[in-house]
């Protein structure tokens, strides 16, 4: 079992945060989202966590069943953490976070780290009208991809898509008011502040 202290309430909602309530336990989860990582690369993009605390984390949410640890074969002979099917269900958590938290970004602050791919869960809903297509999203601060399901399930990734249908190609201004809902994804087209090219024919 996971080393949280329980709130000992029996409610579905305090059992979820035995689970997933502590510091840096759901950004764990919106890192491991987009595929298996290696522990070095989980540490550089959760800036601020010391390797303690998340040594720590992951070791919980190993105990929670909502993490496991795997070695990957030689050549590469790394060993990576990857959610379990229950930890992939926390996406709809994490998108609902994402929707009541945008309102509250404006302009970075001189102390934020930013990284393209934490725009992949605020742009979901956003990127939903293009349909069942592969979308690499291409920023200023680096490159990620979504796959929108025509079953209404989505997933993301870090990096470039090999496969992909469509390529985005915007800035974080303009992914903030794609996700607080202030601009629709045809109006950033039209006002030039988002170019949509189709790399492969748009599904039939």
């Amino acid at each position: 079992m996971p080393r949280r202290r329980s709130y000992d309430q029996y409610c579905a909602a305090a059992r979820a945060l035995d689970a997933v309530g502590d510091r840096w336990t759901l950004l764990i989860v919106r890192e491991l989202l987009a595929g298996p990582r290696r522990y070095t690369d989980l540490h550089a993009d959760l800036p601020g966590v010391s390797t303690d605390m998340l040594a720590g984390r992951l070791k919980d949410m190993e105990g929670a069943e909502l993490v496991t640890r795997r070695r990957l074969p030689p050549p590469v002979s790394a060993a990576v953490y990857e959610l379990t099917d229950r930890g992939r269900e926390l996406l709809p958590v994490l998108r609902a976070l994402a929707a009541w938290g945008a309102p509250a970004l404006d302009a970075p602050r001189p102390t934020d780290a930013v990284r393209a791919h934490w725009f992949a869960i605020p742009l979901l809903t956003a990127l939903e009208p293009l349909g069942a297509r592969v979308v690499q999203v291409t920023l200023d601060e680096g490159e990620f991809h979504v796959r929108t399901g025509a079953d209404g399930r989505a997933q993301y990734g870090d990096g470039a898509a090999v496969d992909a249908d469509v390529r985005l190609v915007t800035d974080a201004e303009t992914c903030r008011a794609l996700a607080n809902g202030e601009s629709t994804l045809a109006d950033a087209v039209a006002a030039g502040r988002a170019e949509l090219v189709e790399t492969a024919p748009a599904p039939s």
